[in-house]
């Protein structure tokens, strides 16, 4: 692929969408109004109280008798722990905050359950400050572990392929099965920063929209991270029908709201504000049962640290066609990079095209060029996947392209935030709901 001339085509994008900003600047201003809080995190603090009483002679015999009982324990509990010490590296741990994001809304607090449901925004979601350690080290392999898993890293196991290396499907000898993502041997150096942004980052994560990390290896030459298998491929692939059946009009409406509900959380939930900055189709994966979740944060930043500040400055990173044009021109990373990528994701989604295709005439070349002068000219449903065989009524298709094209506003200022497009994304798929019991 010519990469001057996408480039080129690339900053056709910036130039055009610069007439976006008067169409979209209204589309969600009443709504913006209605946000819910973020939850108190000092309110997950509890207190401690201690009483003394006296103590009766009898007591402190009793008390007598439990010490020389404990000092036992102390000198015999080390000879336990390190026979305990030398088998753990062979035993994987039942996840137990993996949970299937077709189900319900939960939430880790197990007091708190709310029901998915097509009419209704959920509040503000509550989910712990950082992920339980047991989850994180839940899979210990030494390398001849992993190569037994990966059967010595076989082609026909191979399931995805990135900047950062080669993903393996991998089986472990107690049959659980999880994915391996092996680091290019080639840039070991260069990617030493990109491995540990995304072990260090998706550590403190704990999101069923988000791939979950289960353990990593980093022995001599050899960079591995291991996390949870999501079995159905990527989005990508599916809009391209190469997993058989095309995604119908809500699927891909339900993919996009998971995808917003794990940006959401990265940008206002997670410990510290987390960008990811790679946001695009072959980055989405797929459930059996058809939700989404995030994955490959090798390119991910902290967001700003203190209150005053807007942004971080740092070198551009991501992909080509996704690529928020502020961003490029000034260098400098909000979470708004990842609104302006979630627009044209959102167009992908709905189109079916990749977001630069240099195959087409000019006027198409740049899907988001192309989808705004059709939206423009009000022609949405020649918009809609051709390999969609449902028809979804134009003021639905109008909503949807219409907040894609806020999401991709040239000026950061005029995006809307991860939370309230996923409020948007709610309300039209209730208005899709209702048309389709209209009939």
């Amino acid at each position: 692929m010519d990469m001057v001339a996408i480039l080129r085509a690339t900053s056709e994008v910036i130039i055009v969408s610069w007439t976006f900003q008067q169409i979209g600047r209204k589309l969600l201003q009443k709504d913006s109004k209605d946000e819910s809080p973020v939850p108190d995190r000092n309110n997950y603090q509890g207190e401690e109280k201690n009483d003394s009483k006296f103590v009766s002679t009898p007591e402190k015999v009793g008390i007598l008798a439990a010490g020389s009982v404990l000092a036992c324990c102390v000198f015999l509990c080390p000879c336990f722990y390190k026979k305990r010490r030398e088998t753990s590296d062979t035993v994987l741990t039942k996840d137990q905050y993996t949970m299937d994001s077709a189900s319900s809304f939960e939430v880790n607090s197990a007091a708190e359950k709310i029901p998915a449901s097509p009419y209704r925004v959920p509040p503000s979601p509550r989910f712990s400050m950082s992920p339980q350690l047991s989850r994180l080290g839940s899979v210990r392999l030494n390398m001849s572990q992993v190569a037994r898993a990966t059967r010595n890293f076989s082609p026909s196991l191979q399931i995805g392929e990135g900047g950062f290396g080669t993903v393996y499907k991998a089986q472990l000898d107690n049959g659980h099965i999880v994915a391996i993502k092996r680091g290019k041997k080639e840039q070991f150096e260069n990617l030493r920063t990109e491995f540990s942004s995304e072990v260090e980052l998706l550590a403190k994560i704990d999101h069923r929209n988000l791939v979950k990390l289960l353990g990593y290896v980093d022995q001599g030459h050899e960079r591995l991270i291991i996390t949870e298998y999501v079995p159905n491929g990527t989005l990508r692939e599916h809009l391209d029908g190469q997993r058989g059946k095309i995604l119908d009009f809500n699927q891909r409406l339900e993919i996009a709201i998971d995808v917003a509900h794990g940006l959401t959380y990265l940008h206002l939930y997670a410990e510290k504000q987390i960008i990811h900055r790679d946001v695009k189709s072959s980055n989405i994966l797929l459930t059996e049962s058809m939700r989404a979740k995030v994955a490959d944060f090798g390119f991910a930043k902290l967001g700003p640290m203190e209150s005053d500040e807007t942004h971080i400055s740092t070198k551009v990173k991501g992909t080509v066609g996704y690529l928020d044009p502020e961003y490029m021109k000034t260098y400098q990373l909000t979470a708004k990079s990842d609104v302006y990528s979630f627009g044209v994701l959102l167009v992908e989604i709905m189109t079916g095209r990749r977001p630069v295709e240099l195959k087409r005439p000019v006027e198409e070349r740049v899907t988001l060029r192309w989808a705004f002068n059709k939206y423009n000219d009000r022609r949405v449903t020649e918009l809609v996947d051709p390999l969609m065989v449902e028809v979804v009524g134009a003021d639905i298709l109008d909503k949807i392209f219409g907040l894609a094209i806020q999401c991709a506003a040239p000026i950061r200022a005029d995006r809307p935030d991860m939370k309230l497009v996923g409020e948007q994304l709610w309300a039209i798929r209730a208005d899709y709901v209702r048309s389709m019991r209209r009939g």
